[in-house]
């Protein structure tokens, strides 16, 4: 038995409403021994992403449900510390589903980590070139299909897929417009990822802006909002518009589901085409994006934002920054250092 501690988030009960700090239980646990196969990763740091919050639901999703009393599920890069398992040898950096913890063991069920190239920045496959850039990849390119010239309207432009796929868009030749929240977040849109424009949903009529500043309508919609967004962008549908449906931020925390958009018929009358997606289902190309989005970065042709708070005690509150709408990029959380 090593002597080391774990200090884990437990899911300590379902949320109703708005996630809190009281959905999550800190408790300290003795790291177990291996068995073989098996491998020892120490958390550097964890990604903190909408998607949790349906993992902390009790129904069927693409990935089961967090079980209370089970590690709260998350993405992070970690370091082997202690390996039985010849693919793995201490020092190796990893990124994986390893959770909201100090400590996890590798090998077992969804612990299964990716290694992470030498030289590539921790923080990187968390975000901009991996789960989450890869989204953006993936949703823009196979199911929005931009062509140059082509409007594309981005909500959540300034989160970490949002202002991904906004740029992506960009590079293809389209006029980019991006919504997000406050005029920080609208200058960087503009001023640092190179966005056309941006719109300010805190303080503008977002669907009369919409109208101003796409006046031939929008050919691409990447919707990561819903709610009164995704009514303002359905009624400023060019003919044809592809609406790629990434995520619902603004319902995640409603107690009873959002009523449908009042406007839906636009769909039919701008012949249009909605369409959802899961990035699992294009595992088997992860390599190409990754690929790809490694160049853009490296040529400064994708920028990108991250969110960095410290110290596993504060893990359930930068959960929540995601939907206080604090965060300027990619949500993180810094828990130790590479040895």
């Amino acid at each position: 038995m090593t002597d080391r501690s774990n200090r884990q988030w437990l899911l300590a009960r379902r949320p109703h409403g708005m996630v809190s700090r009281d959905d999550f239980e800190l408790v300290e646990t003795p790291v177990p021994d291996l068995a073989d196969g098996e491998y020892l990763v120490r958390n550097l740091y964890l990604s903190f992403d909408p998607t949790m919050r349906g993992w902390m639901e009790d129904r069927e999703s693409y990935m089961p449900p967090v079980a209370l009393g089970e590690v709260m599920r998350c993405g992070s890069v970690g370091q082997v510390v202690e390996s039985k398992n010849d693919a793995y040898a201490p020092g190796d950096i990893v990124s994986g589903l390893f959770g909201m913890q100090e400590f996890a063991v590798g090998g077992r069920g969804f612990m299964q980590g990716t290694p992470v190239a030498e030289g590539t920045p921790l923080t990187w496959p968390l975000g901009v070139t991996g789960i989450t850039g890869m989204t953006a990849y993936f949703g823009l390119l196979e199911l929005g299909k931009p062509k140059e010239g082509e409007t594309v309207l981005v909500s959540g432009a300034a989160g970490a897929t949002g202002s991904v796929a906004a740029q992506i868009a960009k590079l293809k030749g389209c006029r980019v417009v991006g919504i997000a929240g406050g005029p920080e977040k609208c200058a960087w849109l503009v001023e640092k990822a190179g966005l056309d424009a941006a719109i300010d949903y805190k303080s503008e009529d977002v669907e009369e802006r919409i109208r101003a500043l796409c006046p031939n309508g929008v050919d691409v919609y990447f919707e990561n909002v819903g709610g009164p967004i995704l009514e303002a962008a359905l009624a400023n549908l060019a003919l044809r518009a592809r609406i790629v449906m990434c995520g619902g931020i603004s319902g995640y925390n409603e107690e009873k589901p959002q009523p449908g958009p009042s406007n839906l018929m636009n769909i039919v009358i701008q012949r249009a085409r909605m369409e959802g997606f899961i990035i699992i289902d294009y595992a088997a190309r992860f390599p190409e994006a990754a690929e790809e989005l490694v160049k853009w970065v490296q040529e400064g042709k994708i920028v990108h934002q991250e969110d960095v708070q410290e110290g596993i005690e504060n893990a359930p509150e930068t959960f929540l920054r995601l939907f206080r709408g604090q965060n300027l990029g990619k949500q993180l959380l810094k828990v130790a250092d590479p040895e």
